[in-house]
């Protein structure tokens, strides 16, 4: 059964930058963050593998660099990408960390907030699993506060923002379903 953080679940964060009830999956996409670099914004993101399914392996393969080409013709596309996030967050809750909170994750690629390039090197990536096209299910909406809150107490965090926030006109998500007065 995947772990899921209940709505009144404190979510902790150890010294190695892991949420201890996540579900821990080792991506091997992500490198060391600039010397003395604070992390101070969260972006948000959607995905789902192949576009627009959800429960399924692909976004696990692709951020551990196991996609298979010939198992969708998406995948063919995209199965070379290099790409990972610190979180993702099933449509049932269940949190999954592929890259410790120390470290930069590869998820938000050319972008710039308040004109600071390169968010990756200040940021925590949480992806959600979903698409512009759907609304995000209340379970998400959850486990996302939750892991927000643990990871303000541990961050100075200035700003949550969505992926098109930092790079408008190459990226859409978390896209107009996303409901930011539930976390809030």
């Amino acid at each position: 059964m995947p772990k899921q953080p209940l709505k009144s679940q404190k979510l902790k964060l150890n010294a190695a930058g892991y949420v201890e009830s996540a579900t821990q999956i080792d991506s091997p996409n992500f490198d060391a963050r600039p010397e003395n670099t604070k992390i101070e914004l969260i972006v948000i993101h959607n995905i789902s593998l192949p576009p627009n399914k959800y429960r399924g392996p692909g976004v696990v393969q692709l951020f551990t660099n196991q996609l298979n080409p010939n198992e969708h013709p998406y995948y063919a596309q995209i199965h070379t990408r290099k790409v990972s996030s610190h979180f993702f967050i099933r449509r049932d809750g269940e949190i999954m960390q592929f890259v410790s909170t120390l470290q930069r994750a590869w998820h938000a690629g050319a972008s710039n907030w308040q004109g600071r390039e390169r968010c990756n090197d200040f940021s925590v990536g949480i992806e959600l699993e979903g698409s512009d096209f759907e609304a995000f299910e209340v379970a998400q909406y959850q486990a996302l506060k939750s892991l927000l809150s643990c990871l303000q107490k541990t961050y100075p965090i200035q700003h949550i923002v969505g992926h098109s926030d930092i790079a408008p006109g190459r990226k859409t998500d978390p896209g107009p379903y996303f409901d930011w007065q539930k976390i809030r």
